[in-house]
């Protein structure tokens, strides 16, 4: 439970800035172009930071590192706030960037701790409060918008995530906990060690590759689900913010449930059945013609990426340890950032639904990535 609450603070602190963008591009002054460079320095962040945090959590512990990346990610949260130009908001989110890198990686390897004490698929249920906390997030940032400013919002966040730290972390690091070993499954017994070393990253590269088609489809959605819905199917504004939100609390509810799916298919089994319902409903979001058709088709969506990106990141922590949640993250991350603008380049090439087809691929080679790295251990 104290872990969870790790997540659910990360994905809450993360929905308040995000919507308070607005606010705070109009503070600073940016254009569009300028803002973009500006948010890029997030994903900077924390690109640069995932590879060392993997190192800090093999030295120190990854409930350490989690707690302390957490009351990074706490105090980082209402800087952009009190910034007054472009290049200062940069600075700051570069440093939210990296608390926010550092937390998912060194939480993720506890949570993979975590796993192997409790001998339980449990994975899913941490991301599910990651989202959880996100829709939470950005439903009191919503309804705070008007009455309170960006600074105050963002400063009572900020604190509600250090309250968290030190509530939960305080349960958090009462026990000992070693990063769990390697699998054994993932390095053959007869291989010599570099064998087995270069078997355990191809293994740790393809999960990553996984995770970044699963964060591809999510990252997409999260950009462009709304203009399909107006541009193309023709809905009222209503209905097209109703798109988005089908797609993450179907997200949510699938993450509820896969520990239960997991436990009962296997965690291979979830994950290739979750890239074709995924691929499946994509195409149907893409090219059908109505509204509720589309609105069915971003449920299925969500549905079927909820517990493919957590699952691999499990899977990666398992056999590769924190520098295997590292490396997975970042593949992982770097697909939520291609999403966006890759979707805009097909959209101009050819048009918005015959982009959004992409994702519906992607989902479906995460589901066969998930077969070919699932047979070592036969899950």
């Amino acid at each position: 439970m104290a872990l969870t609450a790790f997540f659910a603070v990360d994905g809450f602190l993360f929905a308040a800035w995000v919507v308070r963008i607005p606010d705070i591009r109009a503070q600073v002054h940016a254009t569009h172009s300028a803002l973009g460079l500006a948010l890029l320095c997030i994903s900077a962040g924390a690109v640069a930071t995932m590879a060392l945090v993997g190192r800090l959590c093999i030295r120190f512990g990854s409930r350490q590192v989690s707690v302390a990346s957490v009351a990074l990610l706490s105090l980082a949260v209402p800087l952009p706030a009190h910034t007054h130009s472009v290049a200062a908001l940069g600075g700051v989110l570069l440093l939210f960037g990296a608390g926010y890198g550092a937390a998912n990686v060194s939480m993720n390897s506890a949570a993979v701790d975590l796993v192997a004490e409790l001998r339980r698929p449990v994975m899913p249920s941490f991301h599910a409060g990651y989202s959880l906390g996100g829709l939470l997030g950005a439903a009191v940032g919503g309804l705070l918008a008007g009455t309170l400013s960006a600074a105050w919002a963002l400063a009572l966040g900020g604190a509600l995530g250090l309250l968290v730290t030190a509530l939960a972390g305080a349960v958090l690091l009462r026990g000992t906990a070693r990063p769990a070993p390697v699998a054994p499954a993932a390095a053959p017994a007869a291989a010599g060690p570099n064998r087995a070393g270069r078997h355990v990253r191809l293994l740790v590269v393809l999960l990553g590759l996984t995770a970044m088609c699963t964060a591809y489809g999510e990252g997409a959605l999260a950009d462009w689900a709304t203009l399909h819905l107006t541009d193309d199917v023709h809905a009222s504004a209503g209905l097209a913010a109703a798109g988005y939100a089908a797609f993450a609390f179907a997200m949510t509810a699938g993450r509820v449930g896969g520990t239960w799916l997991s436990i009962r298919l296997g965690a291979t089994r979830v994950m290739l059945f979750g890239g074709a319902t995924a691929a499946a409903g994509m195409l149907i979001a893409a090219l059908a013609p109505t509204v509720p058709a589309v609105l069915g088709g971003f449920v299925l969506v969500g549905l079927g990426l909820a517990n493919v990106f957590p699952l691999a990141i499990g899977r990666a922590g398992a056999v590769g340890g924190p520098q295997g949640v590292a490396t997975a993250s970042a593949l992982g991350y770097a697909g939520m950032l291609i999403g966006p603008p890759v979707i805009g380049f097909l959209a101009d090439a050819v048009s918005l639904p015959v982009a959004l087809t992409s994702v519906a691929a992607a989902a479906a080679l995460a589901g066969l990535l998930a077969l070919v790295v699932g047979r070592p251990t036969r899950t």
